[in-house]
């Protein structure tokens, strides 16, 4: 059995949110969906549960490890709680909307995750996002990504970010011109991932790969940097035209950032994704943070095992992480001293919250401290007419 103290524990990676920062989080939720609604993006509330064969489907492949699993108790089949939210989406506009147009689906709502991304991390993200399905440009990419900013925006932080960029199909292009098996495929991945220099040099050369493959691959996950690596990158993938349409994409959509003055940090070995992102991919960074606030990118096929695989692009980010940074609007609150039972008191007081003011009615015979209570002012009887005066 449990010790008193061990009652009040909660589970690692999982946290409560009380009043003030949960009042932050609520602010910043109102002001980006309204941001949204006036972009064009239509909220949408896809279910905390479904059946693991729909949630882990397509996309969702890649988030079995972190999905926890229950017996639905009516069919006795296994259904998984949502560990991310955007596969979900992917499957309400290609199964259930069907639209010809672009769709824009915007969503706030909690996941639960089987463990933290890093040490010390929620397993409780409260995940904000943005989707655009239905078109393959870049007009659409630019789209999301300045969304981004101006959500960042209203989390105070646009000044401070730095706007990590890079693409797959620089990757994908190389590979084409190497005859490599799926499973080495994947190896090479997964050296590119973790950025290992010694391992990426033995691979290679236990490899008889074209000499201009073989180099560009040895070089790309170190071109990093400013908006100048794309000049090195182009004499680099000269002779492999796939991985040169992808650096025209990523060139248009740096320069117009950059023009715009945001932070742009280019990584062009970037494999964030690697399986279901098919282009531009984006990380947003704050200083000291070791994880991005947000991140988003091109996915062309996620709707394919629905039926319908429209062109996507989006990104998602932890509400919470965004308004840690950001306070709550102070609480300026009226102490209402009178009973409901008194009809004027009543009808003043339904008055006041009409008109937008926060009244916290003063209990009969509770401490109705107003500082505790958030009030700088009280409602009280002068005569026959209730008034508001400050607390000193």
């Amino acid at each position: 059995m449990m010790n008193q103290e061990e009652q009040w524990l909660l589970p690692d990676g999982v946290e409560e949110v009380l009043p003030g920062r949960a009042r932050a989080i609520e602010q910043l939720r109102r002001q980006t969906l309204d941001l949204y609604q006036r972009w064009g993006y239509e909220l949408v509330f896809p279910p905390l549960i479904e059946f693991l064969e729909s949630l882990l489907n397509g996309a969702g492949r890649d988030l079995e490890r972190e999905t926890f699993k229950i017996t639905d108790q009516l069919t006795g089949r296994l259904m998984g709680v949502r560990a991310d939210i955007t596969p979900q989406v992917a499957r309400m506009d290609a199964h259930s909307l069907r639209r010809s147009a672009p769709s824009r689906l915007c969503y706030c709502s909690s996941a639960l995750r089987t463990r933290p991304a890093v040490a010390g991390a929620t397993r409780l993200p409260y995940q904000l996002g943005v989707e655009l399905f239905g078109h393959a440009g870049s007009d659409s990419d630019l789209e999301v990504m300045t969304l981004l900013l101006d959500t960042l925006a209203l989390a105070g932080v646009a000044n401070q970010v730095v706007l990590d960029l890079g693409h797959v199909g620089l990757f994908r292009g190389l590979l084409d011109a190497c005859d490599l098996s799926d499973a080495e495929q994947g190896q090479l991945e997964d050296i590119y991932v973790r950025k290992a220099r010694v391992e990426l040099d033995a691979f290679l050369a236990e490899r008889d790969l074209p000499a201009p493959a073989a180099r560009a691959l040895a070089a790309l996950p170190w071109l990093a940097g400013g908006i100048g690596i794309l000049d090195q990158a182009r004499t680099l993938l000269g002779d492999f035209p796939g991985a040169l349409a992808a650096l025209d994409e990523l060139a248009v959509l740096a320069g117009v950032l950059d023009a715009r003055g945001v932070q742009l940090h280019l990584d062009l070995g970037e494999l964030r994704g690697y399986h279901y992102h098919t282009g531009c991919v984006f990380a947003a960074y704050l200083p000291g943070e070791s994880e991005p606030v947000a991140k988003g990118g091109r996915y062309d096929h996620i709707g394919e095992v629905f039926g319908r695989a429209r062109p996507a692009t989006g990104f998602s980010a932890d509400l919470k992480m965004l308004a840690a940074r950001t306070d709550a609007a102070a609480l300026n609150g009226i102490l209402a001293e009178g009973s409901l039972q008194d009809a004027g008191f009543a009808d003043k007081v339904s008055a006041l919250r009409d008109a937008g003011e926060r009244v916290v009615l003063a209990l009969t015979g509770a401490d109705n401290d107003p500082q505790e209570l958030g009030c700088q002012r009280r409602l009280v009887q002068d005569g026959s007419r209730w008034v508001i005066q400050d607390i000193s």
